[in-house]
């Protein structure tokens, strides 16, 4: 019996030893700084601050004596009732929590402390792993050591989340009762308290009978361990609580905003909390110049007393850099990001993609199929009709360079139907598409759902020469010290071939190209007469979505337009909102841009093609657009639709003042 006596007092000993040298190294330490001035700041393109979170405007430092007594009552009562006579842990808690732990596998049970939470909130992360509660643990005796319960109460007060960007609780007085802290009533306070346990969970902005419901059993709790009255208890379960109208993070924040935080979420691994209150350096890729004209254009376009949404979004084709975006006519409304959250049937902007693919199995500018109402027979035996805008066809073959220019459906179908339909899914893939696509006739005309952003993104490969780019709004994290926690690298994978993407780009100039009208106007003719250089893009249009993407060698821009409970588009004017919106912001983003053009890369040669037959123009054809193919695959017969077949030596003659002028124009041009 002694030897076991003398076992325990041995690790007795041990344990006292080490918890004393612990105890020691704790103090050799020093107090944690309780410093919380941790604003994340965002700065645009140019190096200047455009945006702040946990600012000062919504952070207000008070004292304990000069918040309401009950608040503090109410705060304790639910969320530490040991919190004055514990040293920072309440062990009965967590033995409580431990057991729960252990038989659940998880650390889904909580026992934390105030002083815990304190700890937490000013130097730790809020993952649930081992190595965070010891140093939690190592924190929170720190605190207990160096400061007074009311100095750590004081600091959690002042420093925990309320939700909606409010930190402490006379910001978060301010933004749900538009009042400060020393005017909260019991019923007021109460429900104060109960939301930092989850600030959306709780919040009554965003579930008022949830939130209700916790404030009643703070107040029971309250009355159980007699901080109130009866009476008191009863009128605050009974009083009416009236909230403001707005908050002030809804005030202070922005589409833009959102999506820088939604992505250094990513890159870091940390909650929005986290990252909003560590007092972070974010270096974005917003462009204040080009946000400000891309508002402006949208709402000098759409109808103020219109309900339609819109969603755009501005990237440099090079790099991926978002420049702009808008997720909505007003964020304050709906914080819904339309241009990166929403997917919407794309319609004929996602044609680029599936003639793409076409031109890596052989087809040309030229290359005719016949249009005219058709049936498809499809696997299931069943029979697929598209149809043409307004039920227009060509009645006769059309080239490949002409089908793009006037969205004929008729021709898509029947090249996506001749690749087979699973090649248009594969090259989607490619592009950076990451949805599940169905291999179905109808995907030739846009019937799949995809986000604007996904969409923007691959034409900037169109328009890059078929390099690979992400999309993104942030440039480099720093921490509050300048550390470098993460820079954005860009990697050139060539992924499309550069031949074929600049000859699905000279396609793509098609549609603003009034030589290729045919059995009708081109799809940009609404907006040809605002277009001052050379665009290339497509528009598409189903029931309920309206679509422009286009790009220039500096800027791709795409616009969606829509109602968001999938009402039909049927105002004329509304039909044209995309487009318009798509004009003016591209000329106004390149006022100051030098004029410029897409240049061909080696291996392309670009011939007058008459736009009919497809063939060389002669001098007795009407029209003549400049098609460009890979060499060798040019045509090298000349319509004869017009004339009989000229001298050779007059069209050679022809063509070659043809170039001369083109050169001049682009020689110009450069110049400029």
């Amino acid at each position: 019996m002694n030897m076991y006596i003398r076992r325990l007092l041995k690790v007795l000993m041990w344990c006292l030893l080490l918890g004393g040298i612990f105890l020691i190294v704790i103090y050799l330490l020093g107090p944690p700084p309780v410093n919380n001035e941790r604003n994340t700041v965002y700065f645009d393109t140019f190096g200047e601050p455009f945006a702040e979170d946990y600012a000062k405007v919504n952070r207000h430092w008070i004292s304990l004596d000069d918040m309401p007594h009950h608040l503090i009552q109410a705060t304790i009562a639910i969320e530490d009732q040991r919190f004055f006579n514990h040293l920072g842990f309440d062990l009965k808690r967590i033995f409580a929590a431990a057991l729960k732990d252990i038989r659940a596998r998880s650390f889904k049970e909580g026992a934390s402390t105030l002083t815990q939470q304190y700890a937490r909130n000013l130097y730790l992360t809020h993952e649930k792993t081992w190595s965070r509660k010891i140093k939690e643990a190592i924190y929170t005796v720190r605190l207990e050591m160096f400061y007074s319960k009311e100095d750590i109460l004081e600091g959690y007060l002042n420093t925990i989340y309320y939700g909606h960007g409010a930190y402490g609780v006379e910001a978060a007085s301010r933004v749900y009762f538009n009042k400060g802290v020393d005017q909260l009533t019991l019923a007021e306070s109460a429900m104060l308290a109960g939301i930092p346990k989850g600030p959306r969970y709780f919040s009554p902005f965003n579930d008022e009978q949830r939130a209700k419901k916790r404030q009643e059993i703070i107040l029971q709790v309250m009355h159980e361990a007699g901080y109130i009255s009866e009476g008191a208890y009863k009128k605050a379960m009974n009083e009416p609580i009236y909230y403001a109208r707005t908050t002030k993070e809804q005030i202070s924040r922005s589409y833009f905003q959102e999506a820088v935080l939604d992505e250094a979420q990513a890159i870091l691994k940390l909650s929005r909390e986290n990252i909003q209150s560590n007092g972070y350096r974010i270096y974005t890729t917003f462009n204040p110049h080009l946000q400000e004209e891309l508002e402006e254009t949208m709402t000098k376009t759409i109808n103020q007393e219109s309900d339609i949404e819109v969603g755009a979004l501005a990237i440099d084709p090079n790099n991926g850099e978002i420049l702009a975006l808008i997720g909505g006519r007003d964020f304050n409304s709906s914080s819904f990001n339309r241009a990166t959250q929403s997917q919407r049937m794309t319609g004929s902007t996602f044609k680029p993609l599936l003639y793409y693919a076409a031109l890596e199995h052989g087809f040309t500018a030229n290359t005719h199929l016949l249009s005219e109402p058709t049936e498809f027979k499809i696997a299931t035996n069943d029979v697929y009709k598209p149809q043409n805008f307004n039920g227009y066809y060509a009645n006769d073959f059309i080239t490949l360079a002409q089908a793009m220019a006037l969205s004929d459906n008729i021709y898509a179908v029947k090249t996506h139907l001749l690749l087979g339909e699973h090649t248009l899914v594969k090259t989607a893939r490619t592009f950076g598409i990451t949805k599940d696509l169905p291999a179905v006739p109808s995907l030739a005309l846009g019937t799949a759902s995809v986000s604007l952003q996904e969409m923007v993104t691959a034409y900037g490969m169109i328009g890059n020469g078929g390099y690979k780019i992400d999309s993104h709004v942030i440039k480099k994290i720093t921490d509050r010290h300048g550390n470098v926690l993460y820079s954005k690298r860009l990697n050139k994978e060539q992924l499309l071939d550069e031949k074929k993407a600049f000859i699905l780009t000279e396609l793509m100039t098609g549609m603003f190209d009034e030589q290729l009208d045919g059995y009708m106007p081109v799809t940009g003719t609404p907006i040809i007469k605002q277009l001052s250089r050379p665009y290339a893009g497509k528009s598409g249009t189903t029931e309920f979505d309206s679509w422009m993407i286009g790009f220039s060698p500096h800027i791709v821009t795409g616009v969606w337009v829509g109602y968001d409970d999938n009402r039909r588009i049927t105002r004329p004017t509304e039909k044209q909102y995309a487009k318009k919106i798509w004009a003016e912001f591209m000329e106004k983003a390149h006022h100051t841009i030098p004029m410029s053009t897409f240049l061909p890369p080696k291996g392309v040669i670009g011939l007058p093609i008459d736009p009919v037959t497809g063939k060389r123009a002669t001098p007795e054809c009407p029209t003549n657009r400049v098609m460009y193919f890979e060499i060798g695959t040019e045509p090298s017969d000349y319509c004869t639709e017009h004339t009989k077949q000229p001298d050779e030596k007059d069209v050679k003659e022809e063509e070659k003042g043809f170039f001369k002028k083109w050169f001049e124009l682009f020689f110009d041009s450069k110049q400029s």
